[in-house]
């Protein structure tokens, strides 16, 4: 079993980028543009890997490989983007990896990326990148090609040699629960769990009861063994089961209007696991969009656009005002999930203007990763 800690450690002592991994400070998978360059070094590191796995490391800096992090990024169907774009797509995992020296908030993100041993090539076209193109890496560069792509085995042994130092023991296990339990989370009750003598989830979170049903907010549950967390928010709340062979995980999304709010069921996420030591996630969208009344809806559209525009031209809002503009990544996603098509480029045009208020900033956030779970809830 890999502890991915030090599998992303290890990598990024292996000299510089190469053609078997890349690093980035963050990924941007709310735009076009950042949509097309991540499936274009996608698309290269399948291709001049098709014997082994490759990787890329999202929250470091690329001048002097220091690890800053970036949000935990949770789509679990990232694979979905990439099934979207490429031919022959290649098997993609996306884990968000906890590092002591970060906040709570921040994790450095891995994604393992498993080649078809086909050559991966794009079969639709998206922002510059044209139908049929196909990229390889040459060296530390992302390179478009039009010779026949050759089967390249020079990377194997090494990253073989680089997972084979990065297996979990029994000191990183109990390590990594301590500083769960002991430090990062005593002051809200956290709780371990071991399934099948092999494998230790550990959790916490804030109980909050609402209209009698109990959750639990503040949520974060990491997979110890392999230095992975499966669940993190400041804001969403969720609810915990298990027996002795899985581990469920519900997550539901508060939504409403005029200051009254219910949770609605967004995603399911179940991990299984087998005494031969293996475990699988699946993932099972539960989301069903509420809808409300046309002609408030259009109200408060009109109104929250309005109030964008004197926040762009810094005219002071009244106190009415400020307490809409908090709910506005709210508003514009239920909207957007009522027929206003352009409400969610509204959302993502405000982003700039909602950054300096850091707790309106995380619901942004939110509502985009909610939005973008939907869209790639595909097959």
């Amino acid at each position: 079993m890999i502890n991915k800690r030090l599998l992303v450690k290890n990598l990024l002592a292996h000299n510089d980028e190469s053609s078997f991994y890349d690093k980035k400070r963050q990924l941007n998978l709310h735009t076009r543009e950042g949509k097309a360059k991540f499936l274009k070094h996608i698309c290269a590191l399948s291709n001049s890997n098709p014997a082994n796995n490759s990787y890329i490391v999202v929250g470091v800096e690329d001048q002097d490989n220091e690890i800053v992090g970036d949000d935990f990024f949770d789509d679990s169907r990232i694979q979905n983007l990439v099934n979207a774009y490429l031919e022959n797509p290649p098997k993609i995992q996306y884990e968000n990896v906890p590092f002591p020296n970060l906040p709570k908030d921040k994790v450095v993100g891995l994604v393992t990326i498993k080649s078809k041993k086909k050559v991966s090539s794009f079969k639709k076209g998206i922002y510059t990148i044209a139908v049929g193109s196909v990229f390889i890496r040459v060296g530390s560069n992302t390179t478009p090609t039009t010779d026949p792509v050759e089967k390249n085995f020079q990377n194997t042994e090494t990253v073989i040699g680089i997972e084979n130092q990065s297996r979990n023991n029994i000191q990183h296990t109990l390590d990594s629960v301590f500083d769960f339990m002991d430090f990062r989370h005593k002051d809200i009750t956290p709780k371990y769990k071991v399934f099948k003598e092999l494998f230790v989830i550990c959790w916490a979170g804030i109980p909050k009861v609402v209209r009698n049903a109990t959750y639990l907010s503040r949520v974060d549950i990491e997979l110890i063994n392999e230095q992975v967390k499966l669940f993190y928010s400041a804001q969403d709340v969720v609810t915990i089961t298990y027996d002795e062979d899985s581990f469920t995980i519900i997550e539901y999304v508060p939504l409403g209007l005029n200051d009254q709010t219910s949770y609605y069921p967004l995603e399911q996420q179940k991990i299984y696991f087998y005494e031969n030591g293996y475990y699988k996630i699946e993932s099972e969208l539960l989301f069903h969009p509420p809808e409300f009344n046309k002609r408030m809806l259009y109200h408060i559209y009109n109104s929250n656009i309005a109030l964008l525009k004197k926040l762009g031209k810094n005219t002071s809002l009244s106190n009415r005002e400020e307490k809409d503009l908090e709910n506005i990544p709210s508003t514009f996603m239920i909207c957007y999930l009522n027929g206003f098509e352009e409400a969610k480029d509204r959302l993502i045009d405000a982003k700039a203007l909602l950054k300096p208020f850091p707790k309106i900033y995380l619901s942004f956030k939110e509502a985009l990763r909610v939005l973008r779970k939907m869209k790639y809830n595909v097959k």
